[in-house]
């Protein structure tokens, strides 16, 4: 999940433990949040919290925790 904005570590307690990392793009100054969210209503409390502190979101990326082979 990126978002708009730098975001210091000590946040990551706002974000369930989630990873922050910082990065600049096209965007200019982002975090990038790394992390398992559970289900749903997990993803839609990040959201809600993205929401409460008005930062945007710009990207949202599903990754496979552990990808199997097709057979």
């Amino acid at each position: 999940m990126t978002i708009q904005g730098r975001l210091g570590r000590e946040w990551s307690d706002w974000f369930e433990g989630m990873s922050l990392t910082s990065a600049t793009d096209s965007h200019g100054a982002t975090t990038i949040l790394t992390g398992l969210v559970r289900d749903q209503a997990a993803l839609h409390g990040l959201l809600n919290v993205l929401y409460g502190l008005g930062l945007p979101l710009l990207s949202l990326t599903c990754l496979e925790i552990n990808p199997t082979s097709e057979k």
